[in-house]
């Protein structure tokens, strides 16, 4: 019988006292960096030991070092100053421009929230990478929990991966006032990030290359149609291969969303408009949002799109779109049916997106986990 393994795209429900304190840490407010190293290490210990026993096939340390795309960058990146919202031009969001009524859902491009502040973030000299410390840091405490949960049962046969973050998700939310355009910017990005890329697949992990802006960037582009957009897309996967070109293939999962912010996602840019385009990266494997209102009508795709030799499609089968906890037998049916398409040894279970953060509480991030991995276990026995 062929088992349909699963894994989750990365975010994990996090304890409130750490997240407290990591709050604290990029808001700029008191903290104690024992406190946080300490909590830190006992939570990744914990969320590992929990995803071995919920039967998970690929698992992670929960992204707990990091607290979002922003805070990320500044842990990494040298050569950028931060500005209150106001200096450089403004973004349109087509669902926001378009969206009438429910226009509030929508921020505007290129801002972070940090604590109570608002940001805007601006390269002004050569990017550098600094995040040699928390990098290590998230790399040893995984390795950590992961021995020592050698004890239970299938522990031994997970893949475990942490997530990085793509050039082009970082060009999302960093402004350029150095680098004379577009692609030196995005090639300065790719040399940078090269390091922490590297850095993961040395370890002995899986890397999870997380770009959910390939597609959400659509969005803050109304001035373009679809050519020039795939023009734009193109030059960031150009760039993003160029950063994993001494990676092997096998070492690297691609996830890719369409921004998973919580909003009608009406004018989001089709699959089939860029599904060529994703299937360019140099992965082993491909992370793609299918399972919400939006796009799970997006199977069809591959009734054209082929895979690349060897590489297998892991579609999102279980969403962080709402606090409904799918059935296990609609997680099955959803399998069953694009292993018609791609065949069941190319074929991985999924989330969406990352579920711990977007969920109303942690117990039913957990419950969706357990159903994915029902879903798959029947789906794997009809197949």
């Amino acid at each position: 019988m062929t088992q349909i393994k699963t894994m989750h795209a990365g975010s994990l429900p996090r304890p409130p006292e750490l997240h407290s304190l990591v709050v604290a840490r990029e808001s700029g407010k008191p903290y104690d960096q024992q406190t946080l190293d300490t909590q830190l290490r006992s939570a990744v210990a914990e969320v590992v030991r929990r995803q071995v026993e919920v039967g998970l096939d690929s698992i992670n340390d929960g992204e707990f070092g990091k607290s979002n795309f922003n805070n990320y960058m500044r842990d990494r990146l040298a050569g950028f100053e931060e500005r209150p919202v106001g200096d450089g031009p403004n973004l349109s969001i087509s669902d926001r421009d378009r969206a009438g009524g429910y226009a509030g859902y929508f921020t505007r491009g290129g801002l972070a929230a940090i604590g109570v502040q608002v940001r805007r973030f601006f390269c002004v000299d050569e990017l550098s990478y600094k995040g040699q410390v928390p990098l290590q840091r998230d790399i040893a405490n995984f390795k950590a929990a992961l021995d020592a949960v050698q004890d239970l049962p299938g522990a031994s046969k997970v893949e475990p991966f942490l997530p990085a973050v793509a050039p082009g998700t970082i060009e999302h939310w960093l402004n350029n006032d150095h680098y004379a355009d577009d692609e030196s910017f995005l090639y300065a990005i790719a040399d940078v990030m090269r390091e922490e890329y590297q850095a993961i697949v040395d370890a002995g992990f899986l890397l999870q290359i997380d770009d959910p802006d390939l597609a959400d960037a659509w969005q803050l582009h109304s001035e373009m149609d679809v050519p020039a957009y795939r023009r734009f897309a193109e030059m960031r996967i150009d760039a993003l291969n160029y950063a994993l070109r001494d990676i092997p293939r096998d070492r690297v999962r691609f996830h890719m969303c369409w921004g998973s912010y919580h909003g009608p996602h009406e004018f989001d840019i089709p699959l089939k408009a860029i599904v060529d385009l994703i299937l360019k990266v140099k992965a082993q494997s491909y992370s793609i949002e299918a399972s919400n209102p939006v796009h799970e009508h997006e199977w069809e795709v591959w009734r054209e799109a082929k895979l690349p030799e060897g590489t297998t499609l892991t579609p999102g089968v279980v969403g962080h779109f709402s606090d409904f906890i799918e059935n296990p037998e609609l997680v099955a049916q959803r399998l069953v049916r694009y292993a018609g398409l791609v065949g069941s040894d190319h074929l991985m279970a999924g989330t969406d997106c990352g579920i711990g953060t977007r969920i109303g509480h942690p117990d039913i991030a957990w419950a969706k986990y357990a159903t994915l991995v029902e879903g798959a276990r029947r789906a794997s026995e009809r197949l």
